[in-house]
């Protein structure tokens, strides 16, 4: 089989701090921007990833979901435990100065995993976990 990874989607409520998030802090490009009905998709994906994107969508526009699901998803969202994202860079503890230094909230600073990854993490502005290893 040859099967790759075309896009993952992740939670927004803010699409103005997301898009800041991902396109200025991150340094992803933009590949979509739609509003349709109030609501918001924003595409982005690394620049020398064209195939491999992060689709930010509204979570009420998931279909088959309830009022009391939303709520939930709501919920999750502002603590942080609804959503992760795993990145990877060759140099940690460079990346993570460079996302201090822009504001974005740590959860973590540059730690030596006992599983043998070295590490840090951040949420993005709709409460996302964003980890990001070093490649080794």
């Amino acid at each position: 089989m040859d099967i790759t990874i075309h896009a993952s989607f992740l939670p927004h409520d803010k699409p103005e701090a997301s898009l800041a998030f991902y396109r200025d802090t991150l340094g992803f490009e933009v590949r979509n921007d739609v509003e349709y009905g109030g609501m918001h998709w924003i595409t982005v994906g690394p620049v020398d990833q064209p195939g491999t994107s992060i689709v930010l969508y509204p979570p009420v526009a998931s279909p088959g979901v309830t009022d009391d699901e939303r709520r939930t998803i709501a919920e999750m969202m502002a603590k942080g435990t609804f959503a992760t994202l795993l990145l990877a860079t060759p140099d940690v503890d460079a990346t993570f100065e460079k996302l201090q230094a822009s504001d974005a909230e740590v959860v973590q600073e540059p730690t030596d995993q006992p599983y043998g990854i070295r590490d840090c993490a951040f949420r993005d502005p709709a409460g996302n976990l964003i980890r990001i290893q070093e490649l080794r």
